[in-house]
């Protein structure tokens, strides 16, 4: 459910309208069945939220939310459009609760509406984020956060050659950026980069992208600095530390090119010339990607033995609550999460769980 200070409880009910989740899965909410009420309520949707007691109780349809609760009733008090222990509390809960139903096969994924980091700390869940949570509880140490974009049909580039003739060019069936570096201040990604860590998230750059594209990707790979370093002139990590991980990644068969100046290299990969991105810090990736498409870009965390992703916004404080949230993330969070069960497990989709 998210934050229910937040959009997130918008977001699942907007997205409960839409005739394609239900397509692609049969989706039930882990949360406050109340929360979801007040968010049916608010939009006007003509659904009814029914109380579950397992997911395989689910039998969701457009006018059917069903919800295995979850959560103290602490959290209907939790203040609308801002930061409350009350609303970390129930964000980290169900959380919790998706990711032990998943990880005992009750469901084949998880979507997770946004929660906010402050309100999680305040909770007392000191956390940078879901990655980490979800890599705690998985017991992983190896994993990554990717943005994922699969753009919508028809969507092409355009492009002028020499002789100024515009050429339009389709685009490549989906895009992951996978970030070396996530949450933590930009001084402290000096310190936290390695040849090892660039190497690692290149094979889950490859592994997931292998699985949503049928094939071996092409993996672009960011400089650090300015110009990839422009030869040591701007720093030296392109030679030190990035270039002997694109070769290591070689000799494992991935097919990597780099490092290159990010703002060059994600305009070759929005045209198609790769499929996916490995940056080195968090916003190198995200801007370029958001800009791309902010309300289809989906989260997913690569390494866990579950499928996991959500929508790449946030808890959007600014605007809960009032009717304007935008569902169109979740969707895609929801159709994404779908694929990867699918090519995951082989079998027909259980539940694909909110």
């Amino acid at each position: 459910m998210g934050d229910p200070g937040g959009i997130g409880p918008e977001t699942i009910v907007g997205a409960w309208a839409c005739a394609p989740v239900h397509e692609c899965c049969r989706p039930v909410v882990i949360g406050h069945p109340e929360i979801i009420r007040r968010a049916v309520k608010l939009l006007g949707s003509p659904a009814r939220v029914q109380e579950v007691a397992s997911p395989d109780e689910a039998g969701a349809s457009v006018d059917l939310i069903p919800c295995v609760p979850c959560g103290s009733d602490e959290a209907l008090a939790a203040p609308l459009g801002a930061v409350d222990r009350r609303g970390g509390q129930a964000a980290y809960e169900a959380v919790i609760e998706a990711a032990r139903l998943a990880l005992a096969g009750h469901v084949d994924g998880m979507v997770t509406a946004p929660l906010n980091k402050a309100a999680l700390w305040a909770a007392g869940h000191e956390y940078p984020g879901h990655t980490e949570l979800l890599a705690e509880l998985c017991g992983v140490n190896d994993f990554a956060m990717m943005l994922y974009l699969s753009p919508p049909e028809g969507w092409h580039a355009l492009s002028m050659d020499a002789k100024g003739v515009e050429h339009h060019q389709h685009m490549r069936p989906g895009l992951g950026v996978v970030h070396v570096t996530l949450h933590m201040a930009l001084r402290d990604v000096f310190g936290n980069l390695s040849t090892e860590a660039i190497v690692a998230k290149c094979r889950l750059a490859d592994t997931v992208m292998r699985r949503l594209l049928g094939r071996p990707p092409r993996i672009g790979v960011c400089a650090l600095n300015p110009h990839a370093g422009e030869q040591g002139l701007f720093g030296d990590e392109e030679t030190t530390i990035i270039a002997p991980a694109i070769e290591q990644a070689r000799q494992a068969a991935l097919d990597v090119t780099g490092p290159l100046p990010a703002d060059t290299l994600m305009v070759k990969a929005r045209d198609g010339a790769f499929d996916a991105v490995v940056a080195m810090y968090h916003d190198q990736g995200h801007i370029a990607l958001k800009l791309l498409g902010m309300h289809r870009a989906v989260n997913v965390t690569l390494g866990l033995p579950i499928v996991r992703t959500s929508p790449a916004h946030g808890t959007a404080y600014d605007i809960a609550w009032q009717g304007r949230a935008e569902s169109g993330g979740m969707i895609e969070a929801i159709r994404v999460a779908a694929a990867l069960s699918r090519v995951s497990h082989k079998s027909e989709i259980r539940s694909t769980k909110l």
